[in-house]
């Protein structure tokens, strides 16, 4: 039975009374706190496992960004402090205006065989196949892979796309093999045919046909950003009329994160309204600034297709520059 001393203490956990008996000092009870294991070394085989996360297994690395706040504000973009990514972020703007331009007027590689291709059918598939592979930076030939992997609407055929090279903004997951893609045949099967997927009901506006099919199609491992540009894209050359009223963010992805950033806040309706305004002020349409903020987040530019030595114009980098007062 325990034994209290005239401290009115647990005659082991008192400090005087357990040195003039010569007790010795422990616990009657233990704490409840959990046990914080001792770190282990790792076998072998965790020594040779890749870690998750590491480039080339699906995650995204971010950089550390170092910018100095040097007094720059603008209500425009209230959560940016530095005049030079201010300066950065109208210069991504001019060049994604540059890239929406050339899709309705010049439409670069396969860019051009969606916009020439005589069966909707096929034009969707390849702009479908286009946006879930995403073009290549750094090449000559930027639809290279897509091309080598490509297959026809028609054929049903699952494009394979084992060791294929993918681009920045691709969706596809070599972990998930060929799901997507089945998905989204199984998708448009459910509707009866790609137009009667992508269309929509006859009376819906641009916008609401855009807003509804990005609802829709959100299938197993199609990200937002490939949502997206499937369906700018099929709008721009002309394949549906289907065109943005907001960039359609949440999650996080690039765009999202950087909305928030440079923004300067969270709730999605806010961030709606700030990003319309932002592009406005701007002088161009809110798409623009799906990849203008993904290439701002990412500090290096995706050229989403475009030549490599494809500028913007420096007439529209100075209107964005103009707008943001940097």
């Amino acid at each position: 039975m325990p034994k209290f001393c005239r401290h009115n203490r647990l005659l082991q956990n008192c400090p005087i009374c357990s040195r003039e008996q010569d007790v010795e000092l422990r616990p009657i009870i233990q704490s409840s706190a959990p046990r914080v294991a001792e770190p282990r070394g790792r076998t072998p085989a965790q020594r040779q496992r890749p870690e998750r996360g590491a480039a080339g297994q699906g995650l995204t690395i971010r950089r550390l960004r170092e910018a100095v706040d040097d007094g720059y504000r603008s209500p425009l973009v209230p959560g940016l402090k530095s005049s030079e990514q201010a300066r950065r972020l109208a210069e991504e703007i001019a060049f994604a205006a540059l890239r929406l331009q050339a899709l309705e007027r010049n439409p670069p590689g396969l860019y051009g065989d969606v916009a020439a291709a005589g069966d909707v059918e096929e034009a969707t598939w390849l702009a479908f196949l286009i946006a879930y592979i995403s073009p290549l930076d750094g090449e000559q030939d930027a639809f290279g892979a897509i091309r080598g992997a490509r297959t026809t609407w028609a054929s049903g055929e699952i494009p394979s796309l084992d060791g294929v090279q993918t681009g920045p903004r691709t969706a596809h997951d070599p972990d998930r093999g060929t799901q997507t893609l089945e998905a989204y045949r199984g998708w448009v099967q459910r509707a009866g045919s790609q137009v009667a997927a992508f269309g929509g009901e006859p009376s819906w506006s641009p916008e609401r046909r855009f807003a509804r099919t990005f609802e829709r199609i959100a299938l197993p491992g199609l990200r937002r950003d490939a949502r997206f540009d499937l369906l700018v894209t099929l709008g721009r050359l002309g394949v549906y009329e289907v065109r943005p009223g907001a960039l359609e963010l949440g999650g996080t992805d690039e765009v999202t994160v950087a909305a928030k950033r440079a923004l300067g806040i969270g709730d999605r309706l806010l961030l709606e309204r700030r990003a319309a305004q932002l592009a406005d002020a701007c002088g161009q349409p809110v798409e623009a600034l799906d990849l203008a903020l993904y290439n701002w987040e990412r500090q290096q530019r995706a050229r989403a297709g475009l030549p490599l030595d494809a500028e913007p114009d420096p007439g529209v980098v100075e209107t964005a520059r103009a707008a943001l007062e940097a």
